[in-house]
């Protein structure tokens, strides 16, 4: 997967398809509801087991039925490809746990 920075014309292309997703050119966002602790914990062992294949990882948070996301490869210093790969994942996997 490439590493390389998007720039900021590729991310604002990459939210069109990330819905609730927002950046501020150094992370993508994203604050996601489920319906109660076990989903939200289900949806992120999802995401974990993704994370760990890509060898990219979340920050994220968890209270109770939301979770917050913030997305950036720390080694590149900013948004890669590997950044939207996560996103799209975590939203495929979000429409179908809710």
């Amino acid at each position: 997967m490439n590493h390389s920075l998007l720039s900021s014309e590729q991310v604002a292309a990459a939210l069109e398809s990330l819905p609730g997703w927002t950046s501020d050119g150094a992370q993508l966002k994203r604050s996601y509801r489920f319906p109660d602790f076990v989903s939200a914990f289900d949806w992120m062992t999802l995401v974990a087991a993704e994370a760990e294949r890509l060898g990219h990882h979340p920050d994220w948070s968890n209270v109770y039925s939301g979770v917050e996301v913030a997305l950036s490869t720390h080694d590149a210093g900013g948004l890669t490809e590997l950044d939207v790969a996560l996103a799209t994942f975590m939203e495929e996997v979000a429409t179908e746990a809710t």
